[in-house]
Protein backbone atom coordinates (compact mmCIF):
# COMPACT_ATOMS: atom_id res chain seq x y z
CA UNK A 1 0.00 0.00 0.00
CA UNK A 2 0.84 3.62 -0.20
CA UNK A 3 0.77 5.93 2.32
CA UNK A 4 1.46 9.46 3.03
CA UNK A 5 2.57 11.97 5.64
CA UNK A 6 3.79 15.55 6.19
CA UNK A 7 6.53 17.42 7.21
CA UNK A 8 9.02 15.64 9.10
CA UNK A 9 11.39 18.09 10.12
CA UNK A 10 14.24 15.54 10.53
CA UNK A 11 12.43 13.78 13.59
CA UNK A 12 13.08 9.97 13.30
CA UNK A 13 10.07 9.93 15.55
CA UNK A 14 7.79 9.63 12.77
CA UNK A 15 9.58 6.16 11.56
CA UNK A 16 9.63 4.91 15.01
CA UNK A 17 6.37 5.20 16.17
CA UNK A 18 2.73 3.40 16.06
CA UNK A 19 1.47 4.02 12.20
CA UNK A 20 5.10 3.61 10.85
CA UNK A 21 5.62 0.34 12.41
CA UNK A 22 2.22 -0.94 10.84
CA UNK A 23 3.85 -0.06 7.33
CA UNK A 24 4.31 -3.78 5.56
CA UNK A 25 7.51 -4.98 3.75
CA UNK A 26 7.15 -3.37 -0.13
CA UNK A 27 4.59 -0.77 0.85
CA UNK A 28 5.47 2.92 0.40
CA UNK A 29 5.72 5.91 2.81
CA UNK A 30 5.97 9.18 0.91
CA UNK A 31 6.66 12.85 2.77
CA UNK A 32 4.92 15.87 1.80
CA UNK A 33 7.71 18.17 2.11
CA UNK A 34 10.28 19.50 4.26
CA UNK A 35 12.22 15.71 4.92
CA UNK A 36 15.26 17.38 6.54
CA UNK A 37 17.53 14.77 6.43
CA UNK A 38 19.37 15.81 4.02
CA UNK A 39 20.73 18.80 5.65
CA UNK A 40 24.24 19.11 6.66
CA UNK A 41 26.11 16.06 4.89
CA UNK A 42 27.63 15.27 8.81
CA UNK A 43 28.59 11.41 9.23
CA UNK A 44 25.11 11.33 11.89
CA UNK A 45 23.26 12.22 9.07
CA UNK A 46 24.43 9.93 7.05
CA UNK A 47 23.84 6.72 9.34
CA UNK A 48 20.32 8.24 9.37
CA UNK A 49 19.87 7.92 5.74
CA UNK A 50 21.26 4.70 5.34
CA UNK A 51 18.96 3.66 8.72
CA UNK A 52 16.01 5.25 6.62
CA UNK A 53 17.31 3.73 3.32
CA UNK A 54 17.17 -0.12 4.80
CA UNK A 55 13.76 0.04 5.83
CA UNK A 56 11.00 -2.57 4.36
CA UNK A 57 9.23 -0.24 2.89
CA UNK A 58 9.88 2.89 0.34
CA UNK A 59 10.82 6.35 1.91
CA UNK A 60 10.15 8.76 -0.88
CA UNK A 61 9.76 12.38 -0.40
CA UNK A 62 9.35 15.85 -2.41
CA UNK A 63 11.47 18.67 -0.80
CA UNK A 64 10.30 21.70 0.98
CA UNK A 65 11.78 24.53 2.14
CA UNK A 66 13.59 22.86 4.92
CA UNK A 67 15.89 20.70 2.75
CA UNK A 68 19.00 21.04 1.87
CA UNK A 69 18.63 21.99 -2.30
CA UNK A 70 22.37 22.09 -2.68
CA UNK A 71 23.58 18.60 -1.38
CA UNK A 72 20.20 17.02 -3.02
CA UNK A 73 21.17 17.90 -6.13
CA UNK A 74 24.70 15.81 -5.57
CA UNK A 75 22.35 12.64 -5.15
CA UNK A 76 22.58 10.50 -8.63
CA UNK A 77 19.53 10.79 -10.36
CA UNK A 78 18.09 7.18 -11.10
CA UNK A 79 15.22 5.74 -13.04
CA UNK A 80 12.42 5.24 -10.81
CA UNK A 81 8.59 3.83 -11.02
CA UNK A 82 8.71 5.30 -14.30
CA UNK A 83 9.83 8.70 -13.75
CA UNK A 84 13.54 10.08 -12.48
CA UNK A 85 14.12 10.61 -9.04
CA UNK A 86 17.64 11.13 -6.46
CA UNK A 87 18.32 7.51 -4.95
CA UNK A 88 19.54 9.05 -1.17
CA UNK A 89 19.95 5.53 0.40
CA UNK A 90 18.82 2.41 -0.35
CA UNK A 91 15.08 2.63 -0.36
CA UNK A 92 14.99 5.96 0.12
CA UNK A 93 14.07 8.69 -3.04
CA UNK A 94 13.95 12.39 -3.75
CA UNK A 95 10.50 12.67 -6.09
CA UNK A 96 11.76 15.39 -8.51
CA UNK A 97 9.32 17.97 -9.57
CA UNK A 98 6.92 17.63 -12.74
CA UNK A 99 7.75 13.90 -12.62
CA UNK A 100 4.80 11.24 -12.73
CA UNK A 101 5.63 7.87 -11.31
CA UNK A 102 3.42 4.63 -11.20
CA UNK A 103 3.44 3.20 -7.78
CA UNK A 104 1.40 0.44 -7.23
CA UNK A 105 -0.71 0.97 -10.76
CA UNK A 106 -1.36 4.44 -9.43
CA UNK A 107 -0.31 7.71 -11.44
CA UNK A 108 1.06 10.25 -8.94
CA UNK A 109 2.32 13.33 -10.16
CA UNK A 110 4.73 15.10 -7.35
CA UNK A 111 6.32 18.94 -7.26
CA UNK A 112 8.25 20.07 -4.12
CA UNK A 113 9.68 23.26 -3.36
CA UNK A 114 7.77 26.09 -1.33
CA UNK A 115 8.49 29.76 -0.71
CA UNK A 116 9.65 30.10 3.12
CA UNK A 117 8.39 32.82 5.06
CA UNK A 118 11.15 33.45 7.12
CA UNK A 119 13.79 33.99 3.79
CA UNK A 120 15.51 37.26 5.22
CA UNK A 121 16.53 35.74 8.53
CA UNK A 122 18.30 32.72 6.77
CA UNK A 123 21.20 32.01 5.13
CA UNK A 124 22.03 31.80 1.62
CA UNK A 125 22.91 28.83 0.89
CA UNK A 126 23.34 27.12 4.48
CA UNK A 127 19.75 27.31 5.69
CA UNK A 128 17.76 29.06 2.44
CA UNK A 129 18.03 28.38 -1.65
CA UNK A 130 16.29 30.63 -4.08
CA UNK A 131 16.09 27.46 -5.61
CA UNK A 132 12.96 26.72 -3.34
CA UNK A 133 10.90 28.44 -6.02
CA UNK A 134 10.33 26.69 -9.75
CA UNK A 135 12.18 28.20 -12.49
CA UNK A 136 10.51 28.20 -16.14
CA UNK A 137 12.09 25.15 -17.58
CA UNK A 138 10.73 23.03 -14.18
CA UNK A 139 7.25 24.82 -14.75
CA UNK A 140 8.01 23.18 -18.51
CA UNK A 141 8.74 19.70 -17.58
CA UNK A 142 5.90 19.32 -15.59
CA UNK A 143 3.18 20.25 -18.63
CA UNK A 144 4.73 18.32 -20.77
CA UNK A 145 5.03 15.34 -18.57
CA UNK A 146 1.15 15.91 -17.31
CA UNK A 147 0.08 16.50 -21.71
CA UNK A 148 1.93 13.24 -22.69
CA UNK A 149 -0.65 12.08 -19.88
CA UNK A 150 -3.56 13.59 -21.08
CA UNK A 151 -3.44 15.93 -18.21
CA UNK A 152 -5.01 13.06 -16.04
CA UNK A 153 -3.27 11.24 -13.11
CA UNK A 154 -4.67 9.50 -10.07
CA UNK A 155 -2.94 11.41 -7.22
CA UNK A 156 -0.80 14.45 -6.74
CA UNK A 157 1.40 15.10 -4.01
CA UNK A 158 3.06 18.14 -3.06
CA UNK A 159 4.53 20.84 -0.72
CA UNK A 160 2.80 23.88 -1.49
CA UNK A 161 -0.84 24.60 -1.84
CA UNK A 162 -2.20 26.14 -4.87
CA UNK A 163 -2.92 29.83 -4.12
CA UNK A 164 -7.02 28.98 -3.68
CA UNK A 165 -6.42 26.54 -1.34
CA UNK A 166 -4.31 28.79 0.41
CA UNK A 167 -6.57 31.67 0.18
CA UNK A 168 -9.01 29.99 1.93
CA UNK A 169 -6.97 28.81 4.54
CA UNK A 170 -5.66 32.82 4.97
CA UNK A 171 -8.28 35.14 3.17
CA UNK A 172 -5.95 37.92 4.39
CA UNK A 173 -3.15 36.78 2.29
CA UNK A 174 -1.91 39.00 -0.55
CA UNK A 175 0.80 37.66 -2.57
CA UNK A 176 1.16 34.69 -4.99
CA UNK A 177 4.46 32.97 -6.19
CA UNK A 178 4.98 31.31 -9.38
CA UNK A 179 4.82 28.09 -7.92
CA UNK A 180 1.40 28.63 -6.65
CA UNK A 181 0.03 29.71 -9.50
CA UNK A 182 1.16 27.12 -11.63
CA UNK A 183 -0.60 24.69 -8.69
CA UNK A 184 -3.85 26.84 -9.54
CA UNK A 185 -3.13 26.21 -13.15
CA UNK A 186 -2.66 22.23 -12.42
CA UNK A 187 -6.00 21.85 -10.14
CA UNK A 188 -8.02 23.89 -13.49
CA UNK A 189 -6.21 21.57 -16.15
CA UNK A 190 -5.77 18.40 -14.84
CA UNK A 191 -8.09 15.46 -13.74
CA UNK A 192 -7.13 13.12 -10.34
CA UNK A 193 -8.65 11.68 -7.70
CA UNK A 194 -6.91 13.40 -4.28
CA UNK A 195 -4.14 16.05 -3.73
CA UNK A 196 -1.96 15.93 -0.80
CA UNK A 197 0.37 18.63 0.43
CA UNK A 198 2.43 19.64 3.95
CA UNK A 199 2.80 22.92 4.19
CA UNK A 200 0.56 23.96 6.49
CA UNK A 201 1.54 21.84 9.54
CA UNK A 202 -2.32 20.60 9.65
CA UNK A 203 -3.99 17.53 9.22
CA UNK A 204 -7.26 18.64 7.64
CA UNK A 205 -9.27 17.61 4.83
CA UNK A 206 -9.94 20.13 2.25
CA UNK A 207 -13.26 19.44 0.48
CA UNK A 208 -13.73 18.20 -2.43
CA UNK A 209 -10.13 17.13 -3.07
CA UNK A 210 -7.31 18.84 -1.36
CA UNK A 211 -5.73 17.09 2.34
CA UNK A 212 -3.17 18.80 3.95
CA UNK A 213 -1.05 16.43 5.64
CA UNK A 214 0.84 17.01 8.80
CA UNK A 215 1.30 14.35 11.61
CA UNK A 216 -0.98 11.69 10.47
CA UNK A 217 0.61 8.74 8.25
CA UNK A 218 -2.75 8.37 5.74
CA UNK A 219 -3.34 5.31 3.60
CA UNK A 220 -3.46 7.14 -0.13
CA UNK A 221 -6.40 4.78 -1.63
CA UNK A 222 -9.81 5.63 -0.35
CA UNK A 223 -9.18 8.88 -0.54
CA UNK A 224 -11.55 10.17 -3.32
Amino acid sequence: MIYVTGDVHADLGRFKGKAAKKLKKGDTLIVCGDFGFVWDGSKKEQRVLKWLGKRRYNVLFVEGTHDNLDLLAGYPVVDFCGGKARQISGKCHQLLRGEIYTIESDEVFTFGGGESSDSDARVPGASWWPGELPDPEELAHARKNLAARGNVVDYIITHSASNTVNGFLNMDRDHVNQLEAFLDEVSQTVRYKHWFFGSIHLDKVIPPMYHAVYQEILPLKGMK
